[in-house]
C-alpha cells in the first residue's frame, strides 16, 4: 500500500463519519480507497460511485484547497456511477 493511500485513508475517516452509500476513490499509480458507513479503507472493490483523480487533486480536495464540483468541471475529477451520491460526498469533503 502506498504512503498516499495511507494519509488519504486517514484523512478521509477524520473528515467523514458515517457516509451512507458505497464509493471508491482511485488514485492513478497509487491504488483505491472504499468508503461506506463503517469509514475509508485501502481496498479495490465495486461501489455505487467511482471518482478517479490524481493524487495531487486528491490531495488538494481533501485539504480543501480545490472544490470537488469545480475540479469534476474542469475534467481533474471523473465520476462514474450514482451522481447524486457523488454530490452528497462533495458537500462533506
Amino acid at each position: 500500500m502506498s504512503d498516499v493511500i495511507d494519509k488519504a485513508v486517514e484523512r478521509l475517516n477524520a473528515k467523514v463519519q458515517g457516509f451512507d452509500g458505497l464509493a471508491k476513490f482511485v488514485i492513478p499509480g497509487e491504488g483505491a480507497i472504499m468508503m461506506d458507513a463503517a469509514g475509508a479503507r485501502a481496498a479495490d472493490e465495486e461501489a455505487d460511485v467511482t471518482m478517479t483523480a490524481s493524487a495531487e487533486v486528491f490531495q488538494a480536495i481533501l485539504e480543501g484547497e480545490m472544490n470537488p464540483t469545480m475540479a469534476f468541471m474542469t475534467g481533474k475529477l471523473k465520476i462514474d456511477g450514482s451522481m447524486g451520491l457523488a454530490m452528497k460526498l462533495a458537500a462533506v469533503l
